[in-house]
């Protein structure tokens, strides 16, 4: 395993042109993990996170240069990777409308049957409740549940205040017990 740099090593690295491309390998190979997680959250498909995941790096890599440094590099990157994600979900939403295909699997079913997916049952059920969530709710949901993720951050991340993120979070955690109360 690769020792992690500081984020004030990796932000010199990356303002000083000579040392950009090693810096940003070294944010890439730092931060992957924990960024591939929060996407995969959200858009649930072990394929859709890995493309979304890429798709944040390019847009991190090309915006480079109106990152100042003001805030961490991971909350940077969550805000692209949240975005990005929350952008995904948008279009797949609009495609499924469109769809006239009525045969689709439930999501608990789909993650059943995905060889990326090592969770029980309840794990599904508990990923098809949360992705029954509206995206910013989702979002929220799991920065908080599953990153216990502090409110500040989250507020940095979504650019929404601390209030509005706990309200949000309460709701949606009413409605995911709402989900499996159905269930009984």
């Amino acid at each position: 395993m690769t020792a992690t740099v500081s984020d004030q090593q990796l932000k010199q690295m990356l303002s000083d042109p000579k040392t950009m491309r090693k810096g940003f390998e070294l944010v890439v190979r730092q931060y992957s993990e924990q960024l591939y997680w929060q996407i995969r959250r959200i858009v649930v498909s072990h394929d859709d996170a890995d493309d979304v995941l890429q798709n944040t790096f390019l847009k991190a890599w090309n915006a480079l240069s109106s990152f100042h440094g003001d805030s961490k590099l991971l909350t940077w990157l969550s805000r692209i990777a949240i975005n990005e994600s929350l952008d995904f979900v948008r279009k797949q939403k609009n495609v499924v409308m469109t769809s006239t295909d009525d045969g689709e699997l439930g999501l608990a079913n789909q993650l059943m049957a995905d060889d990326y997916f090592d969770g029980n049952e309840t794990e599904a059920q508990l990923q098809e409740a949360i992705a029954g969530l509206p995206e910013v709710q989702r979002a929220v949901f799991n920065m908080r549940y599953f990153e216990e993720m502090k409110y500040s951050e989250m507020s940095k991340v979504l650019g929404t205040s601390e209030g509005a993120l706990k309200a949000s979070y309460h709701i949606a955690v009413k409605k995911i017990s709402d989900f499996f109360h159905r269930k009984d």
